[in-house]
């Protein structure tokens, strides 16, 4: 199959580009840079979605598109929200007769920014006229890792009672793939890891992992956002699936050593 994965340099992106590649798909990256190391048997086609240059020819004879694109800085409804509504009305242009969405858990119950981009992208897929499948997901153990990362290098390890339940890109990524073969299923049932921490007990295990000393920083438990996400708003309900390994175990691959 023909397949289009939008966003395909990115953490996801290339999971799923990977992932497809090795079920022996023809898969077609579309990114506005050229990845640094090309994936075996795939190509790239340079693409902005801002503007849309370059997605007609990119999907020509595409059979299906795993949107797997990533805006995290200022105006990211211009590339998440208005971007994906010009990429639907390429897919729609092309007769593309399957669009992969990838979005997060609970992100209509938490009033921060990016999440309500992603809920708005949500509808503007929903309510296209392109057959479609949507996954809702965790957030990846790289994201967490970043945020603490950023917190270590400050000499700080953050605490809190905020609830996540991080999980495995390339589990993600396998059933977006798996998604593709699929074919348009509607919502599909939402993944996360296998276990619910709290900050402080991931901060606790990188910093075990990494032998770092670090100054505890609470964070006080004020505002929607924060509170919200103490409640477990991004976290599985009971209709989700834990899947894959837990941070630690990110952590033990990630750095050798044990993240306990």
């Amino acid at each position: 199959m023909q397949v289009a994965v939008v966003g395909g340099t990115g953490t996801l992106g290339s999971a799923v580009v990977r992932d497809l590649a090795a079920r022996g798909h023809a898969v077609r990256v579309l990114t506005r840079s050229a990845p640094r190391v090309p994936v075996a048997g795939t190509v790239h086609h340079p693409v902005d979605l801002v503007t849309g240059a370059g997605l007609d020819e990119a999907l020509e004879g595409v059979s299906a598109v795993v949107d797997a694109a990533s805006h995290r800085g200022l105006r990211s409804d211009r590339v998440l929200v208005d971007g994906v509504r010009t990429l639907l009305a390429a897919e729609e242009r092309a007769r593309v007769g399957h669009h992969v969405e990838i979005s997060i858990v609970g992100c209509e119950r938490v009033p921060f920014g990016y999440y309500r981009t992603k809920t708005a992208q949500e509808q503007v897929v929903t309510h296209a006229p392109v057959p479609w499948t949507l996954l809702r997901a965790n957030q990846f153990h790289e994201l967490i890792d970043e945020i603490l990362a950023g917190a270590a290098k400050f000499r700080l390890a953050p605490r809190g009672a905020l609830l996540f339940q991080p999980v495995d890109v390339t589990a993600v990524a396998a059933r977006l793939a798996a998604a593709v073969e699929a074919g348009p299923s509607g919502r599909v049932r939402d993944i996360g890891g296998p276990i619910v921490q709290s900050l402080t007990e991931l901060a606790a295990a990188r910093r075990t992992a990494l032998g770092q000393s670090l100054l505890p920083a609470p964070v006080p438990p004020i505002g929607r956002v924060v509170r919200r996400v103490r409640d477990a708003a991004l976290c599985l309900d009971d209709d989700g699936e834990a899947v894959s390994f837990d941070y630690a175990e990110w952590l033990r691959r990630r750095y050798g050593k044990p993240g306990r």
